[in-house]
Formats: C-alpha cells, structure tokens, sequence
C-alpha cells in the first residue's frame, strides 16, 4: 500500500538549529532501540510513519545501531525505499560513527579518518542513500588528532555524502576546540548531541554555555534517562523493560533513592497534566540553546504520548526549583567517558 504523509504534518514545533540556517523539529525520533532485527519491520514502519504525520522530519541513527551492529539503518533504508523516498527533501537524516562496528584495526572505533569515510560509505549503503544530512563523530577519541578527526568530517561534507558535520559526547573544551578546527577548514559545526536528562544534567556546567557561544546547535539524546523517567520503573522492574533485558541500563541504578525522586517528579507531573515523560521532555527543552531532542519509542501509543509533551512547554520558577530538588544525577551517563578526555 502507498504511503500518503498527513496533510497536516506541519502543524508542528520547530526550532533554529544554532546560528545555522536549518530548523529541527523539537522532537526528533532516535532509531538507537526497537529498530533492529529484533523487532518486527512492520512495527517500525508505523512509528516511523507516524512520527513523519506528526511532523518529525529527522530521523537519527549510527552505524551500530541494531541488534545486530548495522540493521537499524539497514531495516530503515528497507523502509524509506518503499515509504519515505518521495520525501527524501523533507527528511533530516542523521548517522554517526564511533565505537566498534567491524573486526580488525580500522572498525573497533574511535576517531581515524580511515574509520569515520569508510563507516559513512557503508552507512550509505545500508539506507540507501546517496547523502545523510548529518554525520557525527560519536564520541571523541582521545588517541587521534582532533585535527584528523574533524578533517574527515570536513572530507564527509566537502565530498557531498553528508551536509553538515556534527559531535556527540564531546566535552566543553574539546567541543570549543573542534568547532575551531572545522571553522578554519571551512565547515562550520552545525551540531552536538550529548546525553541529559533530568537525571543527567552534566551540559548545564559549561558545555551549553560554549554551544551559545559558538553558535551551535544541541539535540539531547536519551531525555528520558534510558526510560527511567516514565512510569515504567514507579512500582519494579517490568519484564519488557530495558533494565531487564540489559540494555542501557542496569538495574542497579534503579536505587530506592533515586526511584523515590522518579516518583517525586511524577507527581509533579501529573498537577501540571501531563506524564512524567511528557514532563520530562518539556524540561529539557526549556533552555532555548536546546535545539531538539532523540527519543526512542517502541510503539506508535508511546510516540504519541511523548509527543503530548508539546503542547505545555512553559514551567514557572516555583516549578523549576521544586523540580530543582529532584532533579538530580543519578549515575546513569553510561557516556561519561567520552566527555570528561
């Protein structure tokens, strides 16, 4: 069956990429979980199809996004080739390479011009696509020059197989060093992509700060703290959950400390009439540095529901600094690493 998008799909919330020239919906859809050979391909076309009717135009995805390493992007080109072709101008896609993705010397990661052109090409292939509309260095490799680093992100864009270059995980530091190397080689950094969340507020020391700055963009990813701030986890630790099955996150982070905060903001939540997602997602995009945010979702209803967040943005400062005491780090940034080289 032909696949007509809605109508109304721009009845949406969209917000300036840094000092760019290109917009990102506040909400973008990350294919991190629930793409992968482990769920069904129907399944993911209708989240996919739902979020393009609810007006997310950008699709996120990496090279080993999966199960196994290179389906999620592989399931969507299956998708977008009889789907989203049609719609390719109106689409944002994004890919990313850092961590291991092949055997040998030149797939387990990091930062090596050989690694990040040669993961790009293969990413290419597998969505079947000529061009992504972002590639990430997904995290800094503190091994490699930066300089080689941002050179092949600066090669990705000049040679046409991506139209702006972006960072994940990177320090303030190392993002104010990067964005100067790629300003000097002539392609300006469009974006960076770090985790936070509620329960994961690392960006707020400085690296926001030098994001205004330097006029980039950033897309948070994981806003909802690997699930941990929803509803899920309020009463145990449900047998579908990512905290079950090993993914992402450890059911010992589930501390009665920090599930008793979880539930002190789910209460909070609900006076202002909205989920504890939906709450959290508004939060995050309170700063009007944040550009955008990934989240996952694993059915067309959770989509939906995180979606909600749009309609109740605003926060007063009695709100904020009661959140403020709940809102703490609860060890969950399993990216830390990346960050603090």
């Amino acid at each position: 069956m032909t696949y007509l998008a809605a109508p109304d799909r721009y009845e949406s919330t969209f917000r300036r990429c840094g000092r760019s020239g290109l917009d990102l919906p506040a909400i973008s859809l990350g294919l991190w979980h629930n793409f992968g050979d482990d769920k069904p391909l129907e399944t993911q076309r209708a989240i996919l199809r739902r979020a393009f009717d609810r007006g997310i135009t950008h699709f996120d995805l990496a090279n080993n996004y999966g199960p196994p390493y290179g389906s999620a992007e592989r399931n969507f080109g299956t998708i977008f080739a009889q789907d989203f072709r049609p719609y390719r101008d109106e689409l944002i896609l994004s890919t990313k390479a850092g961590y291991d993705m092949w055997p040998g010397p030149y797939g387990q990661g990091g930062g090596s011009r050989k690694y990040l052109l040669a993961s790009l090409d293969q990413s290419l292939a597998r969505m079947g696509v000529d061009y992504v509309d972002i590639f990430y260095s997904h995290r800094f490799d503190p091994t490699t020059p930066l300089e080689e680093t941002m050179g092949a992100l600066d090669t990705a864009v000049r040679s046409g197989k991506a139209l702006y270059a972006g960072i994940s995980s990177y320090n303030g530091e190392r993002t104010r060093e990067a964005a100067a190397i790629l300003r000097e080689l002539g392609t300006p950094l469009l974006i960076h992509q770090p985790s936070y969340s509620m329960l994961n507020r690392w960006i707020e020391e400085d690296l926001l700060d030098v994001l205004g700055e330097t006029g980039v963009g950033c897309i948070a990813f994981s806003p909802l703290a690997q699930g941990m701030l929803t509803s899920k986890y309020l009463n145990g630790v449900p047998g579908d959950s990512r905290a079950a099955q090993g993914k992402s996150l450890s059911p010992d982070l589930l501390t009665e400390k920090t599930i008793a905060h979880v539930r002190a903001l789910n209460e909070m939540a609900a006076t202002r009439g909205q989920s504890l997602a939906q709450m959290a997602l508004a939060w995050a995009l309170r700063d009007p540095r944040m550009t955008s945010l990934v989240i996952g979702a694993s059915s067309v209803g959770q989509l939906d529901d995180s979606l909600g967040a749009l309609t109740n943005l605003d926060f007063t400062s009695d709100e904020l600094d009661r959140i403020d005491q709940h809102a703490v780090d609860a060890g969950i940034n399993l990216w830390a690493r990346s960050s603090q080289d």
